[in-house]
């Protein structure tokens, strides 16, 4: 007789959403509910701090399964995404060697840029074609000479039937980081259905890009990405089935190289309502079979939130990205090298960019789970939200006669520099926080040195002169990073002096969050353990040199230690008062006029101390 299994949760009693609320309502003791647990998104809408069963109960998205339209849980029946890594080099012959080394260390999907079509034999010169992904990135005038040259070299291996890969054409390149609003709708076309004709052999190449990564790098919001990329997807299908291409040719040449942040469950939603809402685009142009309307994406992890200053916590935040993206069940990842914002990323950096792919695979077996995050109630609700607002954004793009009008008249790369300039304010008063560079940032580090490039580093010319209508590219820690490096620079790195008195607990916290603070500009810290009198506190910062004094103290003292230690301190330092306490205007009329608190603009405020400091 089997053994019968006891159900442990039937022990307890059901419990409602209203019975729940009214104990977390108790608990805030009188604080507003949708204050201090109710997070309003970028993306235009409120994520609850919980999620029941009904709330999903109306939801489509739980209706198919993996591999089913409208590919809500992903285009295939296995989870298995290739592992691509972009070789960097100086010429063709060195990028083949880099790739070959490479394959044998687990790499199956390799991108490379290519300056010429000559180049592409070299470049592939020993690489099983048959069992190793090759995408090729290209000036768009060369794109259809790099394909007929890929095309060759695919035939001369036979691997006709079973290549895949693609040649990444993207006419709007130019437009978008620098602001070239000419572009010729009709040469698009007719050079894209040019290079649609130079790939017909060979099934598996995919040619027509939809980069909505370089909006991502740009500052946009995840809405912005999604609903931008479809967008995008839908003009290439309308440019091209208007001259004449079947509507699954078009469909199949698609590739969709898409941005992955650190915003954990709002990614992992992003790539499956993007995978259903493409599927029901193409639907609409009446494609022969449903496979039409699979979407083939690759995710390469953010640049826009990548440090120079701590840069070891961008492993953090690529490996969070990754993890994003393989349970989102993209079809191929790429890992920027965490060092990448300052120099050309290095053999144990690259090395380490692949081994965070391994370990999802290898370690974590997430290859071996289809849509982990189905049935979510959560990711479930994350999903039907972000469609929604990313499909808003589709169809006002759409009604402004499609993407790339939109583009070249400047509104895609104004509406992306808007969320750009947001979230730069957003990190500066740390409503984004930047570990390690807008909080809790390693005061001692010195970054100078091992700058060794700025920007790209791709040799696109991105530092070209730019329109108006160009894409900033500012990545988030960029305004911290010159507070800092303008410090670095300085013939004397100013002192900040923690005036430690009062109550205990006060005064450490403080001391605590104005070492964080002044420590996002490079300052040097002396941190104390408390002093019995202002002016012995005083005294103790002059003899250490101290350019700042903070007062670091409790709300109810500052009324009387405040003015006291202002008059002694008497013009010799910078004087500041840790806080924002009920006496600050009183304090003010001392002639007080430096407060650090949770409030400020923390950039601001610094760079104002800068200009005061520095020599």
């Amino acid at each position: 007789m089997a053994e019968k299994k006891e159900k442990l949760f039937d022990q307890f009693p059901g419990v409602s959403y209203e019975e729940w609320r009214a104990k977390v309502e108790a608990d805030l003791k009188g604080a507003d509910f949708n204050k201090k647990l109710v997070w309003r998104t970028n993306e235009g809408f409120n994520v609850e701090p919980i999620y029941r069963a009904e709330d999903i109960a109306s939801f489509k998205t739980t209706e198919s399964l993996p591999g089913q339209f409208p590919y809500v849980r992903g285009t295939r029946a296995d989870n298995d995404w290739l592992h691509r890594q972009n070789i960097i080099a100086d010429s063709a012959a060195e990028a083949n060697a880099i790739a070959l080394d490479v394959l044998g260390k687990g790499i199956n999907s390799l991108g490379f840029k290519v300056a010429d079509a000559a180049d592409v034999a070299v470049l592939l010169k020993g690489i099983d074609l048959a069992a190793v992904e090759i995408n090729l990135n290209c000036c768009p005038s060369k794109a259809v000479e790099v394909a007929r040259a890929l095309v060759a070299c695919v035939k001369e291996q036979g691997a006709t039937d079973s290549f895949r890969g693609s040649v990444e054409y993207n006419p709007l390149r130019r437009a978008l980081r620098h602001g070239d609003t000419a572009v010729d709708t009709a040469a698009i076309a007719g050079q894209a259905c040019e290079l649609l004709d130079a790939v017909a052999e060979v099934k598996g190449i995919r040619c027509l890009d939809v980069a909505s990564v370089i909006l991502a790098n740009g500052g946009a919001f995840i809405y912005q990405e999604l609903g931008y990329a479809l967008s995008w997807g839908s003009a290439w299908m309308t440019m091209l089935t208007e001259a004449g291409r079947k509507a699954e040719e078009v469909a199949a040449r698609i590739k969709f190289d898409m941005c992955v942040s650190s915003n954990f469950f709002m990614e992992i939603a992003k790539f499956r309502a993007a995978r259903m809402l493409w599927a029901q685009i193409v639907e609409q142009y009446k494609p022969a079979c449903d496979c039409a309307a699979k979407m083939m994406v690759c995710a390469t992890t953010s640049t826009f939130n990548q440090t120079i200053y701590d840069a070891h916590v961008n492993l953090l935040r690529s490996q969070t990205e990754a993890f994003s993206a393989c349970v989102a069940g993209v079809d191929s990842m790429v890992v920027t090298p965490f060092d990448a914002p300052y120099k050309r990323p290095d053999a144990f950096s690259e090395r380490i960019a692949r081994n965070q792919q391994f370990l999802l695979k290898e370690e974590s077996h997430m290859d071996k789970v289809v849509d982990p995050a189905g049935g979510s109630y959560y990711v479930e609700t994350l999903t039907v939200n972000l469609a929604r607002e990313g499909w808003k954004l589709f169809l006002e793009t759409e009604e402004q006669c499609g993407f790339f009008a939109v583009v070249a008249e400047g509104k895609v790369q104004d509406a992306v520099n808007a969320s750009n300039a947001k979230r730069h304010t957003d990190v500066a008063r740390r409503k984004e926080v930047l570990l390690g560079t807008n909080q809790f940032p390693n005061i001692n580090e010195m970054a100078a040195d091992k700058i060794s490039q700025t920007g790209c580093g791709c040799k696109c010319g991105c530092g070209a002169e730019k329109g108006p209508h160009a894409l900033s590219m500012k990545r988030a820690a960029s305004d911290f990073e010159a507070l800092r490096l303008a410090t670095e620079a300085s013939a004397k790195r100013p002192k900040v002096f923690m005036l430690t008195i009062g109550n205990l607990a006060m005064r450490l916290a403080r001391a605590q969050f104005s070492t964080n603070f002044f420590g996002c500009a490079g300052y040097e810290i002396i941190d104390n353990l408390g002093f019995d009198t202002v002016e012995e506190g005083v005294d103790a910062a002059l003899a250490k040199g101290a350019d700042v004094v903070v007062l670091c103290s409790s709300d109810d003292e500052y009324a009387e230690l405040a003015p006291a230690a202002y008059r002694y301190l008497a013009g010799r330092a910078e004087f500041v008062v840790a806080g924002a306490p009920v006496c600050m205007e009183a304090l003010q009329a001392e002639g007080i006029t430096n407060f650090v608190h949770v409030r400020c603009n923390v950039l601001e405020t610094l760079q104002a101390f800068n200009a005061k400091l520095l020599k």
